[in-house]
């Protein structure tokens, strides 16, 4: 399995391109991630300055440099300002598999967004990346990202109890995965 990454692929759907965050998008993810409502299932305390926006762009940039992940910022093609991000995290590549992760601006909740992008993302990362598994670790009472997964056919595989450790606290995790055959065969 390839993560090489010599051009970053932005991507295209009916509604969004998804494209490299770069510096000049920490205004537009503060401004989200900065809700607490966008954070309550984030792992982090809600973001307090715009310091911390740009700590998350280099994580973001380090997924890429290290090749152990890619981050796209979703924009609306109209728009193009980032109102959220998806990407691939944990890249495991001698067992072709990798976890998925995203966020979106909750203005934008409820409208099909966040499901266009993962699509997108999804189908470019068994194609490109030749991943066999696609992962999602969503804590339990994360309703609507279950949901999300659910319709991109994930399947809930199991409960990891006290999984990690974020905010003060230990959190269960639902363990969700996506097989290549399976996404293969949703899309014929």
């Amino acid at each position: 399995m390839s993560i090489e990454i010599h051009t970053f692929p932005n991507l295209e759907t009916d509604r969004l391109v998804l494209r490299k965050i770069t510096k000049d998008d920490a205004s537009n993810i503060f401004s989200y991630l900065s809700d607490s409502e966008v954070m309550k299932y984030y792992g982090l305390e809600p973001f307090k300055t715009i310091n911390e926006a740009l700590d998350e762009i280099s994580w973001y940039q380090s997924l890429e440099k290290n090749h152990t992940g890619l981050r796209w910022g979703i924009t609306l093609k109209e728009k193009g300002i980032i109102i959220g991000s998806c990407g691939f995290h944990n890249f495991v590549s001698q067992h072709f598999r990798t976890e998925i992760g995203f966020e979106l601006s909750r203005d934008y909740w409820g409208k099909g967004i966040a499901g266009e992008a993962l699509k997108a993302i999804i189908a470019y990362g068994f194609q490109h990346f030749g991943f066999q598994r696609i992962e999602a670790l969503i804590e339990p009472p994360n309703l609507l990202s279950q949901r999300l997964v659910e319709k991109q056919g994930f399947m809930k595989e199991g409960l990891l109890r006290k999984y990690e450790y974020t905010r003060g606290k230990f959190d269960d995790l639902y363990m969700y995965s996506l097989l290549k055959e399976d996404f293969s065969k949703s899309e014929l």
